[in-house]
């Protein structure tokens, strides 16, 4: 599907890594203090505003829950200024409320805008996401595979043994058994609490990151921002939806899903060209964390565009006085 002509990926930009920088820094004070919700409603407040200021006719498909879950950005929200292009977003006002509280790395605002229609509505429900970086041939590792044939398979396609590959996984109980049969094989894994869409995004960048793989289940919607990601800076990405109860399925239905079953490829998930913004709020291995002075606040934005394949670092140093 063509994007439409008058989706200025190029001009709205700048105004996206806005979007995440505000919230980054409406978070800062909450950085290290243990309250995670009050963390999460500043960087969602500095967001919205961010957002209606916005040229666009922007819709939430991506949100914090749907409407009667969420007084927050919701799914279905409509944002921006009421004119310009129609858009679909994607948002993480703060991923790593909790790492954000704690002062641990890699918290993060989150935020992609692509023409209206073409990011998958994903339903609140798990998915169980694989991903690797750029420079491999399509489906060298599959969901199907197991986890050991997964390391296998990269290893071989890299010129390597398993050993030499690190796995990213987030560590939760369910991911148990996954890890003992990684490290079975030889690879390293890096075990993650929080932030798996800088878990995926880390696999695009193994030279700097270290991160070859990353796999296991997380939430569906941070899937999609994953993809919107990686759809900018290359990688695959693949992702099956996980139903728990009836209520989930029947999320999926009312998010237009019929297929509860189908696997998701990167260009699935977001099917057009896409812009990316992410901000550091604590210090990782994409961005550095907010900088403190006296006056200032200081963030760094990684913003980026997949029609382009560009890639741009910004640096904000922000007055507070």
């Amino acid at each position: 599907m063509a994007a439409p002509k008058d989706f200025n990926d190029r001009m709205l930009s700048l105004g996206l890594a806005r979007v995440a920088e505000q919230a980054a820094i409406a978070s800062a004070e909450f950085i290290g203090r243990g309250d995670e919700k009050a963390a999460d409603q500043a960087a969602v407040n500095a967001m919205r505003e961010q957002l209606n200021r916005l040229d666009i006719r922007g819709t939430v498909v991506i949100g914090e829950g749907e409407r009667d879950e969420a007084p927050m950005l919701y799914i279905g929200e409509e944002v921006g200024a009421g004119s310009g292009p129609e858009v679909d977003i994607a948002l993480d006002p703060l991923e790593g409320t909790t790492l954000t509280a704690k002062d641990m790395p890699n918290a993060l605002t989150v935020i992609a805008m692509g023409p209206r229609g073409t990011m998958l509505h994903a339903p609140d429900v798990y998915m169980d996401k694989l991903a690797i970086g750029p420079g491999y041939a399509d489906g060298v590792v599959t969901l199907d595979m197991s986890p050991a044939e997964r390391v296998m398979a990269l290893a071989k396609a890299k010129g390597a043994k398993p050993g030499e590959i690190t796995v990213c996984i987030l560590e939760r109980p369910r991911h148990e058994e996954m890890i003992a049969e990684v490290r079975a094989t030889g690879a390293a894994i890096r075990l993650i609490t929080d932030g798996d869409v800088a878990g995926v995004m880390h696999t695009a960048e193994p030279g700097t990151t270290g991160i070859d793989m990353y796999m296991g289940s997380g939430g569906a919607p941070e899937g999609v921002l994953a993809a919107s990601a990686l759809k900018c800076m290359g990688g695959q990405i693949y992702g099956r939806l996980l139903f728990r109860n009836d209520d989930e399925r029947g999320r999926a239905h009312k998010a237009g899903i019929s297929d509860l079953d189908r696997i998701y490829s990167r260009d699935d998930m977001v099917t057009d060209n896409v812009i990316f913004a992410a901000t550091g709020v604590t210090s990782g291995s994409l961005v550095p964390g907010i900088k403190r002075e006296v006056g200032y606040l200081t963030t760094e934005t990684i913003l980026m565009r997949s029609k382009t394949g560009s890639v741009r670092r910004m640096t904000y140093r922000n007055p507070t006085r």
